[in-house]
């Protein structure tokens, strides 16, 4: 028997559009109280009876195997689709590793979610029409961006050359990000950057791009503030300080290596911070520039002034 508090539990495939856009606001209007598990991790044991479960888009062998062994403690079951997965033939023209991703993960699981009584909830009157005989729902979209915080974007801007920062770099921005949710990373890298930082959440990778494109690029507003570490090697000794302009053209703070290639530059608190290459002295001045809106006026002021001249 259900109880009165009983949890749904929504299946999907970590954060996505189409739980934000559809299930979850769904769920909250009705006041049902839900928790989310990831469709590739080991389905979770039932402790206790649960009102329901809802799977986005996606199901799995081993995600059945657990339905069917917990039938009697799951209460209802929910399959929702924003796209037209179970119509092989919808899928033609489609890149041959997504038809093949939308047949493994959804369409061959059609009959089987029809025989144990699945309900169908689809995003529009388009797909409830095509599946009048599930008689699906229609769940209508909800904005997702109603209660998200404006965003703070740290950025570095690095080259095939500063392979040795970017790795020096990934556990200062898994720090920043875990400690301070208004944080966002943008950087320049190629495939190898992209790869190592997938597993980070607001880190957004851009692709190298021509002079003339990083220059309208740096003009757009809402970067806050720029990172320019250097590892004391051969190569970084014969650099020069091209960064402060960069980062101060981009509107932002920086955050510079107490390096030689700096030092002549940059004055320590008054137009940009100077530090030492120690990974936790960074995150710390990131968390804190990040809070101090007239610490970042005053030096980003200052910055300027001498960009300018």
């Amino acid at each position: 028997m259900v109880t009165p508090n009983a949890q749904t539990l929504v299946v999907s495939q970590g954060d996505n559009p189409s739980s934000d856009f559809f299930v979850h606001p769904h769920l909250a209007a009705d006041g049902m109280r839900f928790a989310v598990a990831v469709l590739n991790g080991e389905p979770p044991p039932v402790a206790t009876p649960l009102a329901g479960v809802v799977f986005v888009r996606y199901l799995t062998p081993a995600w059945r195997k657990w339905v069917e062994e917990n039938r009697a403690q799951l209460g209802r079951l929910v399959f929702f689709m924003d796209d037209d997965l179970f119509d092989l033939g919808a899928h033609a023209g489609l890149p041959l590793r997504y038809r093949y991703k939308l047949w493994l993960l959804a369409c061959r699981h059609k009959n089987w979610l029809q025989r144990m009584g699945v309900e169908l909830w689809v995003s529009t009157p388009w797909l409830a029409e095509k599946y009048a005989s599930w008689s699906p729902k229609v769940l209508q979209p909800q904005s997702p961006y109603t209660h998200s915080r404006p965003q703070k974007t740290l950025f570095y801007h690095g080259s095939a050359s500063h392979g040795p920062e970017f790795e020096w770099l990934y556990p200062v921005f898994k720090q920043a990000l875990e400690q301070d949710a208004s944080l966002s990373v943008e950087l320049i890298g190629n495939h190898k950057v992209r790869k190592r930082f997938a597993d980070q959440p607001r880190v957004h990778v851009l692709h190298p791009m021509k002079w003339p494109a990083y220059q309208a690029l740096l003009a757009r507003p809402g970067r806050t503030i720029g990172l320019a570490p250097l590892l004391d090697n051969g190569f970084n000794a014969a650099r020069a300080p091209t960064k402060f302009f960069d980062i101060t053209q981009a509107g932002a703070v920086g955050i510079y290596a107490d390096h030689p290639v700096y030092r002549p530059l940059v004055r320590h608190e008054h137009n940009g911070l100077l530090l030492p290459m120690k990974q936790q002295v960074w995150v710390d001045a990131i968390l804190r520039l990040s809070k101090d809106d007239s610490t970042r006026e005053m030096i980003r002021e200052n910055a300027k002034k001498i960009s300018h001249t």
